[in-house]
């Protein structure tokens, strides 16, 4: 992880090749992760309850990332992450950007190694994930109108200050320290799974999932979910075209990213399918989560649960799992989500957008 200081008038990556490890993770970076994060977190539990099995038609077995200390799965690659990096490098500190779990995670772990942390936001962000990730030691810096242009401003102001710039999908050790989940998941069900659904923001948990199912349990159909107001890792998956698009507002903040990351993309490839759902399944799905486990879900956390609602004639009788992500959901979200008298018309994504026309950062 070289820091090159640049100058801030350059274009940045936007999630593209630039910075891009050469080589995808293996089975064994997965293995080798999991020995570093053991001493730091125990596994959550894999969660099996028959009023979810009976309302999906299937033995249905949900594992709880929402227990996590920051209520999501990023700390484990974030805690994984810091323990590879050598000193030189953390003492320049880390830059990111995030819609809030990535940052409470990065900032995390960043204290558990006296690192600086700064946390690029978007405006209009989730106040209570602002405020977590700022009680977890991070720096916060609220800037452009979603993660994307948060995440060029970040690059930016890490070329000006020395930092060493981190995006939450591109980097090897998060995406190992990510597939974890899966691996416990094997464990703890030895009969292993026919299906695994898994939600996509930047593709760290669906790479590091597909790349441990697929060496691990080959028969197990691993299902990508994304929000259908954010589809662009979507559309590139099936078109296999690397097309950004604008994301519209979407109560699965965690997965509103707008430019596909190529990294997790190319281990994804080996992804059975990737579905959409839509708001209105993703409110439902949080509402299944309380009535019938008891568990709290953000949205981003209850897209798998919502795509298996959608399939659940093809999961009829099957082993399912299904990644509850996390549990940071905000007031006002989580009272839209409990409504049932009104049905959500959030206009859907635009696809084929002009990106590399527009510049969001901040190059002051």
């Amino acid at each position: 992880m070289t820091t090159t200081l640049r100058d801030a008038g350059e274009p940045t990556d936007w999630g593209s090749d630039h910075g891009t490890p050469p080589s995808p993770i293996t089975l064994e970076d997965v293995r080798r992760a999991e020995r570093t994060i053991r001493p730091h977190l125990a596994p959550t539990p894999l969660l099996s309850h028959p009023l979810l099995s009976n309302l999906l038609g299937c033995d249905a077995f949900v594992k709880l990332e929402n227990i996590q200390q920051i209520g999501a799965f990023k700390i484990r690659g974030a805690i994984n992450l810091l323990a590879n990096m050598d000193e030189a490098e953390r003492g320049k500190g880390i830059v990111t950007a995030t819609r809030g779990n990535y940052g409470a995670a990065l900032a995390q772990a960043c204290s558990m190694y006296g690192v600086k942390c700064t946390v690029f936001v978007p405006q209009g962000n989730s106040p209570d994930k602002n405020a977590a990730v700022e009680a977890l030691g991070g720096e916060i810096i609220v800037t452009g109108h979603d993660f994307d242009a948060a995440w060029d401003a970040s690059v930016r102001y890490a070329w000006r200050s020395g930092a060493v710039s981190i995006h939450p999908a591109k980097t090897p050790e998060l995406v190992a320290g990510q597939g974890t989940v899966a691996l416990e998941m094997l464990e703890q069900c030895p009969k292993g799974f026919d299906y695994v659904f898994v939600p996509v923001g930047g593709g760290s948990l669906a790479a590091g999932t597909t790349t441990v199912l697929k060496a691990m349990s080959p028969s197990t159909r691993v299902i990508a979910v994304q929000a259908e107001n954010a589809p662009a890792f979507h559309h590139a998956w099936h078109s296999k075209k690397f097309v950004p698009m604008v994301a519209a507002k979407t109560i699965a903040d965690g997965l509103a990213t707008r430019v596909p990351v190529r990294y997790t993309l190319s281990m994804m490839q080996a992804l059975d399918d990737f579905v959409l759902v839509s708001e209105d399944d993703i409110c439902a799905a949080i509402r299944n989560y309380i009535k019938t486990i008891h568990q709290l879900s953000e949205g981003g956390g209850a897209a798998p649960l919502a795509a298996a609602m959608n399939m659940k004639k093809q999961l009829s009788g099957k082993r399912v799992g299904l990644i509850l992500t996390g549990s940071n959901i905000d007031h006002a979200s989580l009272l839209l989500a409990l409504r049932t008298d009104a049905t959500l018309h959030t206009p859907h994504a635009v696809p084929n957008f002009p990106m590399a026309s527009l510049d969001y950062g901040d190059r002051g």
